[in-house]
């Protein structure tokens, strides 16, 4: 039998089978072009995109770097005001990259704040490092605004070597340390014309012993702290007198049935009768950076932070709780020390206009001489209260940042040797603070008060003025 190929048949077949796989090749080299092209405009992205992630990005290394400036200031024997101006400027120009770098999220504070006009631009051919440009900016400019250069070089050194360890390719670090230099500069240069340097050559506060009036306290009787500070470039206020307070109450220790030697009796009848509970709370927000021990012929200092660094490791402790982010983190650690920069101003205003004496000279003098307060007063008059002052602005804007009754535990004094305290707010935080100062006898209990309640005003002027993440007013 024969048997005949059906060609016809087997022309349809082929046919067909050819048109499959042409389609198919079609679709596979289709699928291979949409990919080729996607990966081409994603590694064009990539190098173009300004902002690359790294292990910078941990906020926890940005709240050690704060600490980091915080002890270089605390062995420094900076005031606390002084103190204040390195943590405001340092943490502005970290603030500046990350709003650089996040424009979509962030708002430059150029236009907003006293001074600032402009800042560098962003070249976003150059691909940066957002976070590590922000730690080396704080850096440099934390120890460059009131210190010699080099105070931080070590800790920064450190930071460029863990960067080189981990592998960062060479034109990211560049670039990185670049856009810092930049923006540092440019702090640094706006920061230069706040007349800190002016008031450095100002005269000293003159020491006029009639009664009322401050004078230099034991054991240290030092000088008092700048007295020309209100003549500072406010940040946000509009000058050091935007918010004055209420007059404090006259001094006149003749009227035993008097206001003025009632709020002495009461702060001496106070200190005499302390609590545990009372001692503690005084001794947590004491912050007395440089205390004079006397004993017999020996005399030696004890040094801690101030209270504007006491704040900014709350700031952290905040941050850390809530797992803000790094750019948050940055913004929450700008919008407290620019709070407590003004309030600073404000407060300084008030004490040398009214120049009024400590409980402890009043007492002294009139009542006992061998009296003394719990804690050692600070060189500088007694009204208002700075720590009670700067601790309320603060409080409006760490509830800015992170939200009214907002529970925590302060860990801040464990290096001190002194217990935690744990508190539902900030602003209870700040309350306890001025209990603190009366308890420790180095103010009266009614200038606390007066000055709780203007620094919230201060606080609560700028938290409502400034604009930092975009949407949030």
């Amino acid at each position: 039998m024969i048997h005949r190929v059906d060609h016809a048949g087997y022309d349809i077949v082929s046919g067909y089978l050819g048109s499959i796989i042409a389609y198919l090749l079609y679709f596979i080299m289709k699928k291979l072009l949409i990919f080729f092209a996607v990966f081409i405009l994603a590694q064009s992205c990539k190098q173009n995109q300004p902002v690359q992630k790294t292990y910078f990005g941990d906020p926890f290394s940005y709240c050690r770097t704060v600490k980091e400036l915080n002890e270089v200031v605390k062995f420094n024997n900076f005031s606390p005001i002084v103190a204040c101006r390195n943590y405001t400027y340092a943490n502005i120009a970290a603030y500046e990259c990350i709003a650089a770098a996040y424009p979509s999220r962030f708002q430059s504070l150029a236009g907003q704040i006293n001074g600032l006009s402009s800042m560098p631009s962003w070249d976003t051919a150059r691909p940066v490092d957002a976070e590590f440009s922000a730690t080396l900016a704080f850096c440099k400019v934390g120890e460059a605004v009131t210190f010699p250069e080099g105070s931080m070089r070590h800790y920064v050194d450190s930071l460029k070597v863990v960067a080189r360890d981990k592998g960062m390719p060479d034109n990211l670090f560049n670039n990185s340390v670049a856009f810092s230099d930049t923006m540092a500069k440019a702090i640094l240069d706006w920061s230069k014309k706040d007349n800190y340097l002016q008031t450095r050559s100002a005269p000293k506060y003159t020491v006029i012993d009639t009664p009322g009036r401050w004078v230099p306290t034991p054991p240290m009787y030092a000088s008092a702290i700048e007295p020309h500070w209100n003549e500072i470039r406010p940040i946000v206020m509009d000058s050091a007198s935007q918010f004055k307070t209420p007059r404090p109450i006259p001094f006149n220790m003749k009227d035993t049935n008097g206001p003025y030697y009632k709020q002495v009796m009461q702060s001496k009848n106070a200190i005499d009768s302390l609590t545990d509970e009372q001692k503690h709370i005084a001794m947590f927000w004491n912050d007395l950076p440089n205390e004079l021990h006397v004993s017999g012929h020996v005399q030696f200092m004890t040094k801690k932070f101030s209270p504007p660094g006491h704040w900014m490791n709350i700031v952290g402790i905040a941050a850390i709780q809530s797992k803000a982010d790094f750019a948050k983190t940055v913004a929450a650690y700008t919008l407290t020390a620019i709070s407590m920069f003004d309030a600073f101003i404000h407060c300084w205003d008030e004490k040398f206009r009214s120049n009024m004496v400590r409980p402890e000279t009043a007492i002294n003098k009139y009542i006992d001489p061998e009296w003394r307060p719990y804690l050692q007063t600070p060189p500088f008059p007694e009204y208002t209260c700075g720590h009670s002052t700067v601790s309320s602005a603060a409080a409006s804007a760490l509830t800015k940042m992170f939200g009214d009754n907002f529970a925590y535990t302060d860990t801040s004094e464990l290096e001190f040797g002194i217990p935690n305290r744990s508190f539902t707010s900030f602003r209870q935080a700040s309350d306890e603070n001025n209990l603190a100062r009366f308890y420790g006898g180095i103010h009266f209990h009614p200038s606390c008060l007066v000055s709780t309640e203007y620094g919230q005003k201060v606080g609560d002027f700028i938290v409502g003025k400034l604009k930092l993440e975009k949407g949030d007013h």
